[in-house]
């Protein structure tokens, strides 16, 4: 940033509580290497960092995992986010999700839950979590509805599901979602090693699009639909996670705190942890959340592109697993010196058209995930 400009406030908190899951996505987003849970925050510590979230100006917070209903004191959790005004949202498999612990974070003041689905039909669904979860993910969505509390679906797109856009949105509909976000994969941790049975074809990508177009116009005022499109397809860069150290920050399950969820896999970043420093310390003064932000730090052509306050330059983590340089302008963006590269994936995404059908997914493993309950 310019000497002496002032620091913006976050207003959005990912709390990633625990990195056991019950379901092994290969699109997850999570590191290759988990944080174990003798090495997670306890409870006083997540209340501590919620309180301090809130002092900093965090209105927010998204309670992730992996599982977070494999923490058995998230109620207290939620309930700490409550007091401190901090707006809760679950982010679940709905895995282990029944009526009795429903209500007990709904008392506590949890305000709405997101749910994740693989795909409109439970076979493939399955086997894109890695096991069998459709039904409870059903069950979930019952009980959320039947408790009043607003719901989402969320849906992470890829080459197994694109042309399933139809029916996942009227699953959403059916189940009474409020809000269904097709997310298109974004290439970090598990994703990034299965890029190559993930990725879609341009073609495909175009279809599921205009579907999207087509049932926005229908459902206009009624349910939201959220498109995030896809990184490598388009030629225009998102900005990370709002921009680099702008509105949001990521507290892992060990107390790391970072700019962005895949931030850890940057060379040298140095990450902080609330174990060591207070979160306005970290946000305001670290060189981690430091290092990237704003617009003095770029290059060309991202120092002198009339974007550049827009989309920040792109995705650091995504320069990084693709040029070996979180500094270089995001491959994704037309305008970058090394947008061939995206241009080849997505030529031989296109080319590659039954990479699904024969793929073997490198799931996501976790030691501890055989002790989980569904």
């Amino acid at each position: 940033m310019t000497a002496g400009e002032r620091v913006p406030r976050p207003w959005a908190l990912l709390a990633e509580l625990t990195h056991l899951c019950p379901l092994r996505c290969p699109y997850c987003s999570n590191p290759l290497q988990l944080t174990g849970r003798s090495r997670e925050l306890g409870t006083a510590q997540w209340q501590d960092v919620l309180r301090q979230a809130a002092e900093l100006g965090v209105v927010q917070t998204h309670l992730s995992g992996g599982e977070p209903l494999l923490r058995t004191d998230l109620a207290e959790i939620v309930e700490a986010a409550e007091s401190a005004g901090v707006h809760t949202q679950l982010v679940t498999s709905g895995l282990g999700l029944d009526e009795e612990r429903l209500a007990g974070l709904t008392a506590a003041g949890l305000r709405a839950v997101q749910l994740s689905v693989q795909h409109a039909e439970a076979p493939a669904s399955d086997r894109i979590a890695g096991r069998r979860s459709y039904e409870a993910k059903e069950r979930a969505a019952a009980l959320v509805r039947d408790a009043g509390l607003p719901l989402g679906l969320n849906v992470v797109l890829h080459r197994a599901n694109l042309d399933a856009v139809d029916a996942l949105v009227e699953l959403g509909l059916a189940w009474g979602a409020d809000r269904i976000e097709l997310a298109n994969a974004q290439y970090y941790g598990w994703a990034l090693r299965n890029r190559a049975a993930l990725l879609p074809s341009p073609a495909q990508l175009a279809r599921a699009a205009e579907r999207v177009r087509w049932w926005r116009s229908r459902l206009a005022g009624r349910t939201e639909l959220v498109w995030v499109a896809s990184d490598h397809h388009g030629g225009v860069p998102k900005p990370c996670m709002g921009g680099w150290g702008q509105v949001s920050l990521t507290v892992t399950p060990d107390g790391t705190v970072l700019p962005c969820p895949a931030a850890a896999t940057l060379p040298g970043i140095d990450a902080p942890s609330v174990l060591t420093r207070p979160l306005a310390w970290i946000w305001e003064h670290s060189a981690a959340f430091g290092r990237y932000r704003g617009t003095d730090w770029m290059r060309e052509p991202c120092r002198t592109c009339p974007r550049r306050a827009e989309d920040f330059g792109g995705c650091r983590c995504q320069a990084y697993a693709l040029t070996g340089d979180a500094a270089r302008t995001d491959p994704a963006c037309r305008l970058s010196p090394d947008h061939g590269l995206v241009e080849g994936l997505v030529r031989a995404a296109a080319l590659d058209t039954d990479a699904e059908d024969r793929a073997a997914y490198a799931y996501r493993t976790y030691a501890d995930t055989k002790r989980t309950r569904a």
